[in-house]
């Protein structure tokens, strides 16, 4: 409910969305500019993914190379990069959580 019954200022929901708009680009910028860790087998094999989930490195430590045992390798590979992964969902929560609430009281926003 508008109060007084009028109708809602144009420019004012123009001004909120145009504002909601820059911090969404602005979140997002620091998303890809942003990097989680995440670490398996005590840190033998450490993963870095940007804020947004793309990987960008993977550290072995020799330890964890068993040529008799890649599947154990793998294994930590994968749980690495899932721990990374669940990182940076954390952190896109943290960065875009408000936002999108804060989009979904607008009306005629689709979130």
């Amino acid at each position: 409910m508008i109060p007084g019954g009028g109708q809602p200022d144009m420019q004012q929901l123009l001004q909120q969305a145009q504002k909601m708009q820059q911090d969404l680009t602005t979140a997002q910028q620091e998303l890809a500019e942003a990097s989680v860790e995440g670490t398996a087998g005590g840190g033998l094999v450490k993963a870095t993914v940007s804020g947004s989930g793309e990987l960008m490195r993977l550290v072995i430590d020799p330890k964890a190379v068993d040529p008799d045992d890649t599947e154990t390798l793998a294994d930590l590979v994968l749980a690495a990069v899932r721990d990374a992964n669940s990182a940076a969902s954390e952190l896109q929560q943290q960065k875009l959580g408000p936002l999108a609430q804060g989009m979904g009281g607008m009306p005629g926003m689709p979130f």
